[in-house]
């Protein structure tokens, strides 16, 4: 019969306490950025906090037998691979609907839908100006075409995102008498229900021909929205604007594939 006193395993027991206490640090700066960062970056504190439980996890499996701490360390190894895995094939996804895709002939987009972003108090942010100015280059081809902008107000912004991007398209020569304001919605999912109620309702023409205007990382998403709410047959064209702020836009390409996989599963 063994009768050695039970010892965790040496190797792991080292750093498991490092681990232990640099996940507990990733957790209290996650819990941070939650209650202290403005509304539009707190949704990023996700990842700090999931680093944080991994490497609480992964620490405390230093006190657990030998045998016992190698198997729960390859599974969160494999849990680990398989997150990353399925991060990659989302952002893959995202990355191939960065793209401008406009209908020609009897298919030609007849009403724009531009999608919006967050307001700062001076104005549109840089990716909401970004779609607008996209929005305006093709308009200036297309100058007696309707225009919807839809976006509500979030917590932190000055007015709604419709009434900004209103402001600013007339500021720079489009005809307000062509543009219509959604400004319910808080999110993407909102942005294409609310708009297709004015459709529906009569307020815009129940045209089957849309050019959906935002940053090419979104466009991913909003394709695959407003294939699930449309009824009937729709020629959805995109447009994709640039994202030119480089922080927001490596930002928003961290973010949108954990957006893409919540709004495929929960969006309906």
């Amino acid at each position: 019969m063994n009768t050695r006193p039970y010892r965790p395993y040496q190797g792991a027991g080292r750093w498991g306490g490092i681990l232990v206490g640099l996940g507990v640090l990733l957790l209290l700066a996650a819990l941070g950025m939650f209650l202290l960062a403005p509304f539009s970056l707190q949704k990023f504190a996700a990842f700090p906090a999931a680093g944080g439980v991994f490497l609480v996890l992964y620490g405390l499996t230093a006190r657990c037998p030998a045998a016992t701490g190698r198997v729960l360390r390859r599974v969160l190894l494999a849990l680990l691979a398989l997150a990353l895995l399925g991060f990659a094939a989302l952002e893959a996804a995202v990355l191939l609907g960065d793209r401008t895709e406009i209908a020609q002939g009897e298919g030609e987009p007849e009403v724009m839908v531009i999608f919006g972003c967050q307001v700062k108090p001076w104005g549109p942010s840089q990716l909401l100006q970004d779609r607008l100015d996209a929005a305006l280059a093709y308009l200036a081809g297309h100058p007696d075409m309707t225009v919807v902008v839809s976006g509500g107000q979030g917590p932190d912004e000055p007015m709604s995102e419709a009434q900004c991007m209103y402001d600013y398209l007339t500021a720079h020569g489009v005809d307000g008498e062509n543009i219509v304001l959604e400004d319910r919605s808080s999110n993407t999912w909102e942005n294409i229900q609310y708009t297709q109620d004015l459709f529906q309702d009569g307020t815009v023409e129940p045209t089957g021909k849309i050019l959906a205007v935002s940053n090419g990382f979104h466009l991913a998403r909003i394709r695959l929205l407003w294939s699930r709410e449309w009824e009937g047959s729709c020629t959805l064209s995109t447009l994709a604007a640039p994202s030119s702020h480089l922080p927001s836009r490596l930002s928003m390409y961290l973010r949108e594939p954990f957006a893409l996989a919540k709004s495929w599963l929960l969006d309906r």
